[in-house]
């Protein structure tokens, strides 16, 4: 806690006391006045002053994540956020599991009978409406597991199913468990992590939590406590037992799952959280009559969807002979709830006096304190003042140093406390009337107050840059985020078509045992046009996925013969003179000298520090890549391809700093005016502390306004400009241009690309992108540009729920009304400008008091303009708009986004549009809706799966891989190219094309993807040790993948904590891909038996080899004899093939290690110039 000082100062004051003393008597306090965070000071003190709990309840979602956020920067205590329920009562709809799960953990926590930490409940009004089952009910359903207890494994499982847990082949989802063994993984609803439970004999031996996502085992626990996977099957039982025939069927359980239209049923009266806290905790209600207002709008559509849906559950009931009326119990109104709060301590927060007389007021009088946006002398002229006053100055930045030097610039003494907890020289300080500095930590928005009547002033960095948060406040329950990390868009099934490098194009069946000279192994069965194959599982580096054109269907090649040798010869020639040209574009490329950046300054690390919240580690990795670029002595040429809102800005930010404190000029390219608006406002707060000069030109700036920026760039007095591709319609002058960063590059046309090419020329250049179009992302594949990746979500980001249905206006209007109804905004999304009309009329008619706005491209700029600022601002409740906001557009409260006719846009449109919702940490919702699904073509319908099945974060990267596959290569390489890599597929387009390069480059070593080793040894991976048939393919996969020992070290552990302990053949396993990656730097096709000897088939040349093999100790050069051949040569070693196999095998590794070392002792010495 950065502010522990300000806490403890306020905490112990005499004031507190009375507060303390005023709600005892009177059970209720009516505070008014001041920010919210102070308030949440406040209430704090209160409460640790009494030991009591505390509930706050807030108008909706929005306010909630604040307050979170105020309370989990303040206080140690545990902070829980309680979501409310999304969807209206009666109706069959599914809830998410997200909130659900959510609701369980946390209710799981505070009945915890042993807890000692006292706990702090932060929610919306809606969490107050009947919506849970009995206390009693739901702790008697909560089972405990203990480490050295006896437990029988089937009683385990039994347990689990009946607590509505899902058995699945890999537990990586809540509210699933999976069994290998002795060994079961489990992932409780209302733990942060899965636990992996081991047996021994039917003793729980050990209970260790593991990562979803690696699966590998973390921290060893004494015990768990697992709840029900929600409510449904306790309310179902409830509902057999009130049924004549003891059975309940209905429709909700086959489709929806989904039970709790039927909670007012088996409840006279169901239970809200109310009856779950303890009955000592302080009750907080933040803005009562806006509590109310929600509650009220709530209130009125739950009493519609009771009417609408009353008869369909008295339907079911009668159906199933239970006779028991339906009733509208599942919802209250906020009045009546607040009446049951007699018994409890109460707190009610106002921002403003109430017209009514309030009982037992406390006015804080709070003064507000001025912005000084770069007018820092003006506030350190009001700090003096508040010092001569005896007040106490508390100064929050998250650039202490700099925030210190701009204020003894201005003649006033501060002292900056690097560390905060020291409370005995914060008090003297203060007590001295000496301003004290604290470095911000927090990820958390924090605005300033003044609470004269404690003396005591708070100034953060929004009051003295005027910089906005980066984000808002957002919660984000700790667990596993849900990451790309399981999807691979390589991932082999049984019926897709491969690619086998020596066999050419065919179609995946299975995967089978077979036994060969008395030692088993995994095969794939692949079926070709005159025949099937059997490719062991440990040569899946052989196999790709076929990816082409995605329009037609490939050609299955012949087994045998000459057919495929052609094919590849074809090709390779080809590809030879595609190589040529990399290497042209190579060499002019190394002739260029850029600017060398020198290494970071103390600013550097202080701007960098300044990000609110921790990098992740992606983004650590990018940016120290982009500042290796920088300081070299070459122009960078940078991809950085990231998901939207996963960091690529910061990413940018950093390099623009480097680049400016080092005396360069920087452009930011951006495709549209939203976006370049978006991005200069963001640069500007960055930069804001610092005497750093940003500007923005796009299409709204006039003449004068331009001429301006012109002479700015050209005199050197602008370090930045964010600018549209009005920046490329004149020759400009910029004196010191020395970066330029391209946001979105694939959004700019053909001519706008060609000026931007006159601008990279020898400057250092840095590409962002979501989802690169092919052309982009091969030249990075291919390594004409290096690539960073941002896989890694921040903590607040969320997947996107998506949702694709035939459009249908019922489903509209409850997808618009959920969002209205928790306080959001809405984007209403059509793919012409012709359709706006018509959909105006539609919502009009749905919500007659909808407040709405148009947005689209052909709008007057001032018009365009202010109805963005109006969205922006939250004075309308939904965006009817085109494509304009694909780009740029973050507004946090838009949480929901329908897109008509989605089948009409293009994968990379689908993903950036739904990447404008969803940034506030919120669950967002996206709702693509198409006619009827006949009536849309193939590549439409493939667009569409994409991206449903890619709905979770950080899918940019694969969703541009899956874009190729339906949109072809045509547009990657051009058509004439495209027909060569139908013939042989992608990868293996990009394989032959790296060994091309390779071979023209003069490279001694020959790149191999997979060395072939055919040795009889018994190497696989037992069915009775990975029971799952995709999952143990998947594994083979991992192996394959592996790049280096400690790689494949990694994995066997991962194996042995998922699996248990490495059976021999698995070890065996292990051992083989150790030899296959010694093999493979050696330049070593395929090592094989031929008794007496082991012979290895290389394209290496026999001068190399020579060179080499000199290095090794005599009694092993011996032992290795090179024989030239047209195709493959062979290197002979005699009398190995008579030994054992764990002999040659061990032999092999050691000998090959030996070779690996030369190697790259030979590639020091030799090292040529490329051309």
């Amino acid at each position: 806690m950065s502010l522990n000082s300000l806490i403890s100062y306020i905490s112990n004051s005499q004031i507190i006391i009375e507060l303390v003393k005023r709600i005892k008597h009177n059970n209720e306090l009516n505070i008014i006045g001041s920010s919210r965070y102070a308030k949440s000071i406040i209430i704090n003190s209160i409460a640790n002053k009494e030991n009591k709990d505390i509930l706050l309840i807030s108008p909706n979602e929005e306010i909630a994540y604040k307050w979170y956020g105020y309370f989990d920067s303040i206080d140690n205590r545990n902070v829980l956020y309680y979501p409310p329920s999304e969807n209206l009562p009666y109706a069959s709809i599914n809830r998410s599991k997200e909130t659900e799960y959510s609701q369980l953990s946390v209710i799981s926590k505070i009945i915890k009978k042993e807890r000692k930490e006292l706990n702090i409940i932060i929610t919306t009004e809606r969490s107050l409406q009947p919506h849970l089952i009995k206390i009693n009910q739901f702790k008697e359903n909560i089972f405990t597991l203990i480490k050295g207890n006896e437990l029988d494994i089937k009683e385990l499982t039994k347990k689990l199913v009946l607590l509505g847990y899902n058995k699945e082949n890999l537990t990586s989802q809540e509210g699933s468990w999976s069994r290998r063994g002795e060994i079961i993984d489990i992932y409780p609803v209302n733990n942060e992590l899965p636990v992996r439970i081991e047996y021994f004999d039917n003793i729980i031996d050990k209970i260790r939590e593991y990562d979803p996502v690696s699966q590998r085992t973390l921290d060893s626990v004494n015990k768990v406590e697992i709840v029900q996977v929600g409510f449904n099957l306790l309310i179902r039982k409830s509902l057999e037992n009130l049924s004549e025939q003891g059975t309940f069927n209905s429709e909700e359980i086959t489709t929806k799952n989904n039970l709790d239209r039927y909670l007012g049923v088996i409840e006279e009266h169901p239970s809200n959280l109310l009856d779950y806290i303890n009955k000592e905790t302080l009750i907080v209600i933040d803005e009562k009559e806006e509590c109310n207002k929600f509650s009220n709008n709530w209130c009125l559509e739950s009493d519609n969807n009771f009417e609408l849906h009353k008869d369909e559950i008295a339907n079911n009931l009668k159906s199933n002979n239970i006779n028991i009326k339906v009733k509208s119990n599942l919802h209250e109104k906020f009045e009546s709830i607040i009446k049951t709060f007699s018994n409890y301590n109460v707190i009610n927060l106002y921002e403003f006096e109430s017209k009514r007389n309030l009982d037992n007021r406390f006015l804080l009088s709070d003064k507000r304190i001025n912005t000084s946006s770069k007018h820092i002398g003006k506030l350190s002229k009001e700090i003096n003042k508040f010092i001569l006053n005896k007040d106490k100055v508390w100064i929050l930045s998250a650039q202490p140093l700099r925030t210190k030097s701009l204020f003894f610039e201005h003649e006033c003494n501060t002292t900056y406390l690097d560390k905060p907890n020291d409370l005995e020289s914060a008090h003297k300080l203060i007590e001295n009337s000496t301003p004290v500095i604290i470095k911000n930590k927090n990820n958390y928005e924090i605005e300033g107050f003044y609470l004269p009547i404690w003396k005591v002033i708070l100034i953060t960095d929004k009051e003295l840059f005027s910089q906005q948060a980066l984000f808002n406040n957002v919660f984000i329950r700790k667990r596993k985020r849900s990451v790309n990390s399981n999807i691979n868009v390589n991932k082999i099934n049984p019926g897709d078509y491969i690619v086998h490098k020596n066999h050419g194009i065919g179609q995946f069946l299975k995967i089978e045992k077979i036994n060969i000279t008395g030692e088993s192994r995994d095969y794939l069965v692949i079926r070709y046009l005159d025949g099937k194959i059997s490719v062991a599982a440990d040569q899946l580096g052989s196999i790709n996925r076929y990816r082409s054109s995605g329009k037609i269907k490939p050609r299955i090649n012949k087994l045998g013969g000459t057919e495929w040798l052609k094919i590849k010869d074809k090709n390779r020639k080809i590809i030879k003179k595609v190589a040529l040209d990399i290497l042209k574009l190579y060499a002019k490329r190394e002739k260029l000298k850029g600017h060398i950046f020198p290494e970071d300054g103390p600013w550097q690390k202080e701007l960098e520090e300044s990000f609110p919240y921790q990098a992740t580690p992606d983004q650590i990795t990018a940016v120290k890549e982009v500042k290796i670029d920088m300081e070299s002595d070459k122009p960078m040429d940078r991809l950085v391809c990231g998901d939207v809102g996963f960091g690529k800005t910061e990413v940018a930010v950093r390099a623009i700093f480097k680049a400016i404190t080092s005396g360069k000029q920087v452009i930011l390219l951006a495709p549209t005016t939203i976006l370049a608006q978006q991005h200069w406002r963001t640069f500007y707060n960055r930069f804001s502390p610092y005497p750093i000069k940003v500007s923005l030109l796009n299409r709204f700036k006039t003449n004068t306004e331009k001429k301006d920026i012109y002479n700015g760039l050209k005199n050197n007095k602008i370090d930045l400009v964010v600018a549209t591709h009005q920046i490329l319609g004149k020759e400009i002058e910029i004196k010191n241009l020395g970066l330029l960063v391209i946001d979105e590059e694939q959004r700019f046309g053909v001519r706008q690309k060609e000026k931007i090419k006159n601008i990279k020329t020898n400057i250092d250049v840095l590409t962002l992108s979501a989802t690169p179009i092919p052309r982009t992302l091969y030249m990075s594949l291919s390594g004409l540009r290096q690539m960073s990746l941002l896989n890694t979500p921040p903590p607040s980001r969320r997947s996107i729920k998506t949702y694709l249905s035939e459009i249908d206006m019922d489903v509209i209007r409850t997808a618009i009304s959920q969002e209205l109804d928790r306080g959001g905004q809405i984007f209403y999304v059509l793919p012409r400008i012709s359709d706006i009309d018509q959909a105006v009329n539609k919502l009009k008619n749905m919500f007659k008091d909808l407040k709405y706005i148009v947005a689209h491209g052909q709008m007057n700029e001032i018009d365009l303009e202010n109805a963005m600022i109006a969205f922006n601002n939250g004075e309308v409740d939904l965006m009817i708009c085109t494509t304009i906001i694909e780009s740029g557009l973050d507004i946090p409260r838009v949480n929901t986004i329908v897109i008509e006719d989605s089948h009409k846009f293009g994968l990379s449109q689908l993903y950036q549009l739904r990447g404008r919702v969803g940034r506030s940490g919120i669950q967002a919702h996206a709702w693509l809706f198409y006619p009827n699904i006949n009536k849309i073509n193939e590549a439409s319908k493939q667009r569409l799966k994409a991206i449903k099945d890619f709905s979770e974060l950080g899918s940019g990267y694969q969703l541009a891989m899956k874009d190729m596959e339906i949109r072809g290569v045509g547009s990657l390489l051009g058509e004439e190219q495209s027909g060569k890599v139908n013939a042989i597929g992608y990868d293996l387009y990009i394989e032959m094309l790296h060994e091309a390069i390779s071979e023209i480059n003069g490279q001694e070593v020959p790149e191999v993807n997979d060395t072939q080793v055919d040795l009889p040894i018994n190497a696989f991976i037992p069915g009775t040790w990975i029971l799952n048939r995709e999952e143990k393919l998947d594994a083979y996969k991992y192996a394959t993948e592996c790049t280096n020992h400690k790689e494949l070290t990694e994995l066997a552990t991962d194996w042995t904590n998922r699996y248990g302990v490495l059976p021999k053949p698995v070890e065996s396993l292990i051992l083989l891909m150790k030899l296959k990656l010694l093999a493979k730097k050696c330049g070593f096709n395929k090592i094989k038996l031929k008794k007496p000897n082991v012979i290895i088939e290389t394209r290496l040349k026999n001068s190399t080899f020579k060179l080499i093999k000199k290095g090794l100790p005599s009694n092993i050069q011996s032992k290795f004899n090179y024989e030239e051949d047209d195709q493959f040569s062979k290197i002979i070693i005699r009398g190995l093939g008579v030994t054992d196999i764990q002999n040659q095998i061990d032999q092999l590794i050691y000998w090959l290690g030996l070779f690996v070392k030369e190697i790259n002792n030979f590639d020091k010495e030799t090292s040529v110039t490329k051309i």
